[in-house]
């Protein structure tokens, strides 16, 4: 570790304020002097965060936030970061700021120490750090499709056919090859400049994972964690073709292809106007149902795609409406996706035709396959739909659009795991 102990050093008071968010709104002559940087490099595009080792921000930052709103400030040692990449040792003096009584962000006072600090570790860091790399939350997106394609081969399969082992297996390959994904488009986003670019992202929702910038992880230990990921997914896939059958590995393949295409040279299916989110869609949708199907029966069947149709489709509508934030940033690097192509307005209106069409779907896989009980995650998905396409209308062009981004999730959650309930009764 580098420390300045210089006096001129000591003797500078760095000030900044960011907003809720942590995006930086004012930076003074002391903060300049002691982080390295100017004001138009960070004020409007850079987070507080980009002044912290990524474990720090993951272990402390939101508990010092957390106490300063509650106490009225917060004071802590810590190690802070410059722009070259040399640390130091500092005591940050933490408060909320109002605005006509409302809390629109913090300011944050810092002053060089020159005694040594040695923040402790936790234990936990490096699993939260692996849930940051591979953006393991969102897993959901791949594992409710595999129950619901294994929900469906049930209701066709002879009592006592169906394979635990088998289910389990394939869920697990799935969701490898779904955090490999993850992880490849982190690695291109960065090295395309995409995620320098963006600083309108969503934490946690949109703009990726942010583990490169943040530190926790190199460009290159990404690519082999994604690399890993594969592997692993992969052999689970070998494994399930010598039990099951050669459409494993076409199943397999596919989703490997449109997972790691999608930002990935020369295709880089997200620039193609359109061709990310139906890869999406149906990566995350027929094609895992249809796979699962598979698995578990030994058989196509055109119906396990149908049925994962829905499901794709507010898959989907969860990247079109991640997308919105992160607009102006991905034009400036060619990542000419739906929102890039036609515009937030339009955007609106592609989520409300989306969420139509699942709508359509599933009444009509309802009356084909005689289940009644599919009207349910119907009207779940009627109702919470038509809220969110009326906030998203809204807050189209306000930082009040993350709720929307928020709800997204859960309605696809809340549609796909009530879809699997209903196609099981």
């Amino acid at each position: 570790m580098k420390t300045d102990t210089t006096e001129t050093a000591r003797s500078v008071k760095s000030t900044i304020t960011c907003d809720m968010e942590g995006i930086i709104e004012t930076f003074n002559e002391g903060a300049q002097k002691l982080f390295g940087y100017s004001p138009e490099e960070v004020i409007g595009k850079k987070r507080v965060s980009v002044f912290s080792p990524g474990w720090i921000v993951l272990q402390n930052v939101g508990t010092w936030l957390k106490k300063a709103r509650e106490e009225g400030e917060y004071r802590a040692t810590t190690v802070f970061v410059r722009k070259d990449g040399s640390s130091f040792n500092a005591e940050i003096r933490i408060t909320p700021t109002f605005k006509d009584n409302r809390q629109i962000g913090y300011c944050g006072v810092t002053v060089p120490l020159q005694e040594a600090v040695n923040p402790e570790r936790k234990w936990w860091v490096s699993l939260v750090s692996a849930l940051v790399i591979t953006r393991a939350p969102f897993m959901s997106a791949s594992v409710i499709p595999a129950f619901i394609g294994a929900a469906y081969a049930s209701t066709v399969l002879e009592s006592g056919a169906f394979s635990t082992v088998n289910f389990l297996l394939a869920t697990v390959g799935v969701a490898l090859l779904h955090l490999a994904s993850n992880v490849f488009n982190d690695y291109f986003d960065w090295t395309s400049g995409t995620d320098q670019a963006n600083t309108k992202y969503f934490q946690q929702y949109s703009g990726g994972s942010r583990a490169i910038e943040l530190g926790l992880i190199t460009a290159w230990g990404t690519k082999m964690v994604a690399v890993s990921l594969l592997l692993v997914s992969t052999v689970i896939g070998i494994y399930l073709t010598a039990q099951v059958g050669s459409g494993i590995l076409v199943f397999g393949l596919a989703g490997a292809c449109a997972g790691y295409f999608y930002t990935a040279p020369p295709l880089r299916l997200v620039a193609r106007k359109g061709l990310g989110e139906l890869a999406i869609g149906v990566t995350f949708g027929p094609l895992i149902t249809g796979g699962m199907f598979y698995t578990l029966t030994s058989t196509y069947s055109w119906t396990s795609l149908l049925v994962g149709l829905p499901i794709g489709l507010l898959v989907a509508n969860i990247l079109l409406i991640n997308q919105v934030p992160d607009m102006e940033a991905d034009a400036s690097t060619g990542k000419n996706h739906l929102v890039v192509t036609f515009g937030k307005e339009n955007a609106v209106l592609i989520y409300a035709l989306t969420v139509a069409a699942a709508i359509g779907i599933s009444l009509t896989l309802a009356y084909e396959l005689e289940n009644m009980w599919l009207v349910l995650p119907v009207v779940i998905l009627a109702v919470y739909g038509a809220y969110i396409v009326r906030y998203f209308r809204q807050h189209l062009h306000s930082r009040a659009l993350v709720t929307a981004n928020v709800s997204t999730i859960r309605l696809a959650i809340a549609f796909g795991m009530t879809f699997t309930v209903c196609l099981l009764v």
